[in-house]
């Protein structure tokens, strides 16, 4: 072997280990919306006059016998390509109904808002990184039954739908729903994983996009472009921004002296980082360079905002 091709070899064997050293994504297969209605495994409440409409994963899986082998033999053919899965019937037990139902709704009585759909609670708890939803329904041909299908992947912390496919199959021989949607996804399957494959090298290479917000209580004794040591504060949060960014990516998409808003925010890809995570960090900043105390919320994985003035 001459020295070129060792050093080619290494080089190749350099990115294979670097490769297998990143985080593999992990997915959570759920019925769709669409499918969800259909089965009317939808629950109403009333939020400030206007009906919201969510999905009841917890009675859907106790009452319709296909959902669960479904999701397990999409799952399956998913952890056949490398993929790691979260267990969304378990997850679901693993939620205390009250809690979930409290959290979500608003009580005409309190005024408390509704803060997060049953997805929002399940992404938090699960932390997948990737929400599959699937949609199906059995018709009937002159040849046999036939299957239609949509698989769509959305990125959990973004909401961003990163990989689709669907199709219509047609099968000969009787058989059990779960078995005819396995058959007809197994040969769309490429296409689906090479999509998620692209979502995921990109994550690695650039990080992970979350939104952060930063407001300030009205009776704070300071706005956002007060000076502190020679430099607003707007200024601050954007050289930190800049330090603790993915290559120093994101975008300051409107700033006043109450806001500051920043999208498509690049943190890394690590096992523990989410956008409550990095919004810690930049509020232990803020409170120990510039003494400034801030309340830290969010919304999902993928957005935190910091309310500065008090905790």
């Amino acid at each position: 072997m001459t020295k070129k091709q060792i050093i080619i070899s290494l080089l190749l064997f350099s990115s294979l280990f670097a490769f297998s050293q990143q985080r593999q994504p992990t997915l959570m297969v759920l019925p769709s919306d669409n499918w969800m209605t259909q089965r009317f495994f939808m629950t109403e409440f009333n939020n400030q006059g206007t009906i919201v409409r969510v999905p009841d994963y917890q009675r859907a899986f106790q009452e319709d016998s296909e959902l669960g082998q479904v999701i397990s033999k999409i799952g399956a053919l998913l952890m056949r390509q490398g993929y790691f899965l979260q267990d969304a019937e378990m997850q679901v037990r693993g939620l205390n109904q009250r809690q979930a139902e409290d959290n979500v709704t608003q009580s005409t009585e309190s005024g408390a808002f509704l803060a997060e759909s049953p997805l929002d609670i399940l992404k938090r708890r699960a932390r997948a990184d990737v929400i599959i939803q699937v949609w199906w329904r059995v018709g009937n041909a002159p040849s046999g039954r036939t299957i239609s299908f949509t698989l769509d992947a959305f990125d959990a912390y973004t909401n961003r739908r990163i990989a689709s496919t669907t199709g219509t199959d047609i099968a000969t021989n009787e058989t059990v729903v779960p078995i005819m949607l396995e058959q007809a996804v197994r040969g769309r399957m490429r296409e689906f994983t090479r999509q998620l494959n692209n979502f995921h090298r990109d994550i690695n290479r650039n990080g992970r996009e979350v939104v952060l917000n930063v407001r300030r209580w009205e009776n704070a004794d300071f706005h956002l472009e007060t000076e502190i040591n020679g430099e607003d504060i707007i200024t601050h949060i954007n050289n930190w921004m800049r330090r603790n960014t993915v290559n120093g990516r994101f975008n300051l998409t409107d700033a006043t002296e109450n806001f500051v808003q920043f999208q498509q925010v690049r943190i890394p890809a690590a096992e523990n980082m989410d956008a409550r995570e990095f919004g810690r960090q930049l509020q232990q900043y803020l409170r120990r360079t510039l003494n400034i105390e801030a309340r830290l919320m969010t919304r999902g994985l993928g957005e935190a905002v910091l309310v500065l003035g008090e905790r």
